[in-house]
């Protein structure tokens, strides 16, 4: 497998759609996770990343032109203890429930599928950092139809064991802009991680499609302290 850069990758695709990066900075000193959010109508578009607690939540910027909340409107990020759950839906709280009962991260995600908005079916991707006692690791999932069959559902999980500092993979829901969506295809790519927390922030928001890109959260745990430092950039202001 090449390394890509996640700027390319992120400048050559004008939808994505959903995003997950996770890896390890340069120094080896942080644990790094990005997610940002896109969107093609005005309810998608209609949207903000705020803080909520430790983690963030979307919200509407503007109530009045809410169409449909139920796909748009979730806790992207929570934290369990020295655990934190990045994803692209209301698969979050199911990740942290079945955590809280000492189910894994691939357990708790038997209960869910992709998102029943065909016929994109856009597929659940969800992220996991697990940071104890000085050491890292993280696992991804994806949950997506076969080729677009509503009845079936193929679930995918990657383990990261002793993440290599510089590296991290980049998970997204759609390999292109067009109609329907297809699906993201393969294993998460592996990508380079530069730079500070803000300069890695600029890097991402400013290669997503100015048209497209909704909101970004970024944040920084320092490895052996499991203090963090968090960004979050939004378009609607």
């Amino acid at each position: 497998m090449q390394m890509l850069s996640l700027a390319e990758e992120l400048k050559s695709n004008s939808y994505p759609g959903r995003g997950i990066v996770i890896g390890k900075s340069e120094d080896g000193l942080q644990a790094v996770t990005a997610y940002f959010i896109m969107g093609r109508s005005e309810n998608s578009r209609n949207r903000i990343f705020v803080e909520d607690g430790e983690g963030i939540r979307t919200q509407a910027f503007d109530p009045s032109k809410v169409t449909d909340p139920s796909l748009i409107i979730y806790a992207p990020v929570r934290v369990l203890g020295n655990k934190t759950i990045v994803t692209n839906g209301d698969q979050t709280d199911t990740i942290y429930e079945g955590m809280c009962k000492q189910m894994t991260f691939e357990q708790s995600l038997r209960s869910r599928k992709f998102e029943p908005d065909g016929p994109n079916f856009t597929p659940r991707i969800s992220g996991i950092m697990h940071i104890e006692n000085g050491t890292y690791n993280y696992g991804m999932s994806i949950l997506k139809s076969s080729n677009g069959n509503p009845e079936s559902c193929n679930r995918y999980t990657f383990a990261y064991e002793k993440p290599v500092a510089g590296e991290g993979r980049f998970l997204h829901t759609y390999m292109r802009d067009q109609n329907p969506l297809p699906s993201f295809e393969g294993e998460p790519k592996w990508v380079g991680i530069s730079g500070d927390i803000d300069s890695f922030t600029n890097m991402i928001w400013e290669n997503l499609n100015v048209d497209n890109k909704v909101s970004l959260f970024v944040r920084f745990i320092d490895i052996a302290t499991g203090t963090y430092e968090t960004r979050i950039v939004n378009k609607n202001r």
